[in-house]
């Protein structure tokens, strides 16, 4: 197969047009073209007067001819090179430990998965009673639970990495019910409805290969022992303490926790696990009419309904020296508040693979130094979220209803009141620069709704080049340790601590 970029289609020219274009293309009229396949769409709304549709595509034909090949991403399974290996453990069923569970099954390890939260159909019903009465269930809710912080979200599957397992990972997300234009949209993304449905089958595909599930389990504590190599002592895993009290033996742990498992880092920290302070965001969810960035992209805001609800991403440099940018960008979707902890809020957005509601939000976040948290412990980071996320608790009325503002008042507000000072005045001083670059952005008619402080990790916990931590066997990995900012990115880190464990030797 043959790769080319660049093909373009007006809004009103079908995709059977694509051979015809490629001949053009290649100024090859003649050419025999026996096969073709979309491997990327995107939109060019440059020119609102004149939009394009634009591909990358595959295709194969009887002649060679002077043109790229089509890489090969077929993933290809590695083979454990150990024996009567016990059970690899994996903590957490999000989609860093979810990934590697799957790989783990698939090369025969029989993976157990420990998820302190509910399986998505329970987990479905303690949210809807969050959100309905503010029944806040610590072990099952919006952070915890079957599918991790994403499956309540928008489902965002675009990435700033590169790596060859990527294409594994919308496969899996395909085939599990994502639907086939997962696998070429510039900016795929799955929706809360459907992702419900893609995690329990990937459970179900875990399952039938041999894996196990324990849903309502916590990791609770490390059992360690000391290791004798090359001459030197080192701890190694032998097991998982458990929140029943019960011990677990293995000798691989996978900690795939997720970013709100505070409880996790401080055990880890107790327990000798080194990790450091890490960068983070924070800030507000920005709310305006969809509608109105559909007019600003599009020109013409029915455009919409072929092309689907328009997206944005922009950024500010401070004079400060800090950065504010837009970030988990929901188009048609609604701002949701997701505390995982009694007297905390934190907000995040939410949408479902049509995203044909009213409104577009989006995080509108400042960056957080380490230096801003006051502290040299390395869970110092935590305590600044939680600081907060409790004063936006509080502001709210102390009932989980979130504060809310609008960008014209924002400066005197309860909103600004419950982030830091540095945060308010980067926001303010990048607000009219972001309404040049999409007109309306800073409309005081804006809504404003705080605050957002889980955007990644404030911690990391430091691994090797064999994505082990200072214990034999114990990898830290996915989002919560520091690994990945996003769906794909841990799924594809769980993959590569699977290819660690099969390659492993005793």
């Amino acid at each position: 197969m043959y790769r080319i970029h660049q093909i373009k289609l007006g809004l009103d020219e079908e995709k059977r047009s694509i051979p015809y274009k490629i001949k053009k293309k290649l100024h090859l009229p003649g050419l025999a073209i026996t096969d073709w396949k979309i491997v990327r769409e995107s939109i060019d709304a440059r020119h609102k007067e004149n939009i394009k549709l634009v591909y990358t595509v595959d295709f194969a034909c009887r002649e060679t001819i002077r043109c790229a090949q089509a890489p090969d991403l077929t993933y290809v399974l590695p083979e454990p090179v150990r024996e009567n290996a016990r059970q690899p453990v994996v903590t957490g069923f999000g989609p860093c430990g979810m990934f590697c569970a799957l790989i783990l099954a698939e090369a025969g390890m029989r993976p157990i998965v420990l998820e302190r939260g509910q399986a998505v159909e329970q987990r479905t019903r303690d949210v809807a009673a969050f959100r309905a009465h503010g029944r806040l269930d610590p072990e099952s809710n919006f952070q915890f639970g079957e599918g991790g912080a994403g499956t309540f979200s928008d489902g965002k599957l675009t990435t700033g990495i590169k790596d060859k397992r990527i294409r594994k990972v919308l496969e899996e997300f395909a085939e599990a019910g994502g639907g086939e234009d997962i696998l070429y949209k510039q900016h795929p993304h799955l929706g809360t409805d459907v992702l419900c449905q893609v995690v329990r089958n990937i459970r179900t595909k875990i399952l039938s290969l041999g894996g196990e599930i324990r849903f309502g389990t916590r990791l609770d504590g490390l059992k360690t022992a000391v290791s004798s190599q090359s001459d030197t002592s080192s701890s190694r895993i032998e097991g998982a303490v458990l929140s029943d009290g019960s011990l677990l033996r293995t000798d691989d742990l996978i900690l795939a926790m997720g970013h709100s498992a505070r409880d996790t880092f401080r055990m880890l920290w107790e327990a000798g696990i080194p990790m450091e302070q890490k960068p983070f965001s924070i800030g507000v969810r920005i709310v305006h009419p969809q509608h109105m960035i559909n007019r600003v992209q599009y020109g013409d805001p029915t455009l919409a309904e072929r092309l689907g609800a328009a997206e944005y991403k922009l950024s500010w440099h401070c004079s400060s020296g800090r950065g504010v940018y837009t970030f988990c960008m929901c188009p048609g979707g609604e701002v949701v508040v997701t505390s995982s902890a009694p007297g905390e809020v934190v907000t995040n957005g939410m949408s479902n693979r049509r995203r044909d509601g009213r409104f577009a939000n989006s995080a509108l976040l400042v960056d957080v130094r380490v230096s801003d948290f006051g502290d040299d412990h390395p869970l110092a980071g935590i305590a600044f979220q939680q600081k907060y996320e409790h004063l936006a608790y509080e502001a709210g009325g102390g009932d989980y209803t979130a504060p809310e503002t609008t960008w014209g008042m924002f400066a005197s507000s309860k909103v600004a009141q419950c982030l830091p000072p540095f945060a308010v005045e980067a926001i303010c001083e990048a607000m009219p620069h972001l309404g040049k670059k999409l007109k309306g952005f800073d409309d005081p008619r804006a809504r404003m709704i705080g605050v957002e402080t889980r955007s990644s990790s404030p911690v990391r916990l430091l691994r090797d080049a064999h994505l082990m931590a200072p214990v034999l066997g114990l990898y830290p990995g996915g989002e919560g340790a520091g690994y990945a900012g996003g769906i794909v990115s841990a799924a594809v880190d769980g993959i590569r601590i699977a290819e660690a464990i099969l390659k492993r030797e005793a």
